[in-house]
């Protein structure tokens, strides 16, 4: 499988966990402290071939994807589960499946793209996802909030986050009402 934008890593362990299941290039952060120039870097590899954000699912990760987004519009986002991601020293892409690797990369998420297929600035006649379907679906105040949210997210393919960055990340995904319903009725089912 080969992948034709960049992906934006951590550090060298996960450029070789990526190199191990896919042909990419790859840039390393070098962390969550990410500099001006690896930044410029970035947005030059957006510019030219496109940007694939693959970070950890932790706080430092999650630190460094939204740091991207919000210097890159249009950045692309690829998504581990931090069951994928657990090995025996932590949580980390590093750690995951070259299966699991792919899996994420072929479910890649983009701003630009609405959940439906359909291109951002097309008109979509669903609603976007609002603060009270979060209230409802027990994904905020609720005492298994996060982790519902956690489940959602991965059948959403947008990742775990705080019910704040949850509602923006199905904003800036386009989830549609539909996809989140059919998202919390496969989460309900689970449950039993």
């Amino acid at each position: 499988m080969r992948i034709r934008e960049i992906i934006v890593v951590e550090g060298k362990d996960d450029t070789a966990a990526i190199r191990r299941a896919v042909e990419a290039d790859t840039i390393e952060t070098g962390g969550s402290a990410i500099g001006e120039e690896v930044l410029r870097r970035i947005e030059l590899a957006q510019e030219r071939r496109g940007v694939i954000v693959f970070t950890d699912p932790d706080s430092p990760g999650e630190r460094i994807r939204k740091i991207v987004a919000e210097r890159v519009p249009g950045a692309k986002h690829a998504f581990l589960t931090k069951s994928e991601a657990r090995g025996k020293d932590g949580l980390g892409v590093e750690h995951a499946t070259d299966e699991a690797i792919r899996r994420a990369l072929e479910a890649v998420r983009s701003p630009e793209q609405r959940s439906d297929g359909g291109e951002a600035g097309s008109s979509s006649p669903e609603a976007a996802i609002e603060w009270s379907d979060l209230l409802d679906a027990g994904l905020i105040i609720h005492p298994e909030a996060a982790r519902r949210r956690e489940r959602m997210g991965e059948l959403l393919g947008i990742g775990y986050a705080n019910g704040k960055q949850f509602l923006k990340r199905c904003t800036a995904f386009r989830i549609t009402p539909k996809e989140f319903a059919e998202a919390l009725e496969q989460l309900e089912k689970e449950e039993g």
